[in-house]
This record gives C-alpha cells, structure tokens and sequence, in this order.
C-alpha cells in the first residue's frame, strides 16, 4: 500500500516542524511548502491525498490557492488560521474547503481530522460503480438508485456528462439545449441546474456532480472511483 502524501503549506517553521513530526508517526509522508507560490503547480504535478493549508501565507493566499485548486482538484483541504472570525471560516468552506482548524490547534486534533478526511474520500462511491444515462425515459441510474428528470434536465446533464470537466457557460447551454425557441435567459438555466442537482443528489454519491465555475458557468466533474 502507498503511503499518502500530505501537502503542507504554513510558514511558520516552529509550527511545521511539530506537523511534520506528527503526520509521519501517524505513517504519512509530508511535503512541506513555506510560501504560497508554487503550491497550486506542485499539486497538479504531484496529486497530493490531502493538503494542510494555511490562509495568511508569503505571496498568495491560501483563499486564493484554495480556489485555484478547486478547478481543477476534489482533493481535500483543511483550512489553517488564525484567523477566527465566522466571515473567514465561512469563505474557506464556500471555497470548496472540507474542513477549517483555528489556530492554536492540537497537532493531534489537526492528525484526527485528517485521517476523518481521508477515511471519507476512500467511501465517496463503492468500486465499479457506473453512473448510466437511459435517454429512453430519461433517467439516471447509478448502483440500485434510479433518478428520472424531465427532458429539459436530461438534455441539460446529458450535455454535461459527455463532456467531464469541460465548462459551458449559460449562452452555450442555451443555444445546445433549449432548441424549442422557448423564452428563455441566465434565470432559466440556473433555475434547471438547481433543480437537476437537487434530483442528482438522490444519488447519495456524496460528490458535487455538477461544479458552478464563478463568472464562467457549469461542468460535470465525473464520480470519484475508489477501491
């Protein structure tokens, strides 16, 4: 079995080196990043399983680097600060952040958290599970659960789905999946993407199937497989 890599990311060195102590007896290896930088182009190369990240960091800010992972990356975040005002412990989470941690932390609490983290990735979706679109009565299927939609919120997952990970923004949408020459506008599509991911929760896959890009649109981001 690997042993998970866990992306830390704090400046402070005092802190990091207690962090680092705990995250290896606890058999996990550690790659420490003191400055914000490069962080966001270490995780595309080097797929870390969890990243500590602290918020007030040289350079760029964890908010920021937080953000930019999430376009690309489900892989978990714990938020570090301390900072402890709900404003900011709400933003790390709206984010995308799966967890938040003020500072002064137990460095054992902080090892818990992510052993939780990490626990809760691996049971995301049974293996060999396959998410199945029947345009025949316009469901969705997945294990034993069977979502039906209407014929607009199947065009519009349909769509989605046979293009992972790529955004479409509303225009796009509009023109591919409104071919009726109903009134329609912005209001329409984010109205039919509520609904769909409402529906698409019934799933219980416990993954975000359809991702809001701000200020670009939608995409589908495929269900993780975990062994």
């Amino acid at each position: 079995m690997n042993t998970p890599t866990i992306l830390l990311v704090e400046d402070d060195e005092d802190i990091a080196e207690i962090v680092i102590m705990y995250m290896e007896n606890a058999n996990y290896k550690v790659h420490w990043m003191a400055d914000g930088a490069h962080v966001v182009a270490w995780t595309k190369t080097n797929n870390p399983a969890l990243i500590l990240l602290d918020i007030d960091l040289p350079s760029k800010s964890g908010i920021d680097i937080c953000k930019e992972v999430r376009d690309f990356s489900d892989v978990p975040i714990i938020m570090t600060t301390a900072k402890i005002e709900e404003v900011d412990r709400l933003l790390g989470l709206e984010l995308g952040a799966d967890d938040y941690v003020c500072k002064p932390y137990s460095t054992k609490e902080l090892v818990a958290r992510t052993k939780a983290n990490l626990r809760r990735l691996n049971k995301i979706i049974p293996p060999k599970q396959t998410l199945i679109l029947d345009s025949k009565d316009f469901s969705v299927k997945l294990g034993d659960i069977v979502v039906e939609l209407t014929a607009v919120e199947f065009a519009l997952f349909d769509l989605l789905f046979s293009n992972p990970n790529r955004i479409f923004n509303r225009n796009h949408i509009m023109d591919r999946v409104y071919r009726d020459y109903r009134e329609i506008n912005d209001r329409t599509v984010d109205s039919h993407i509520r609904n769909l991911r409402k529906k698409l929760k019934k799933l219980e896959t416990e993954h975000e199937l359809i991702r809001s890009i701000y200020g670009a649109g939608y995409k589908y981001e495929p269900v993780p497989q975990r062994s």
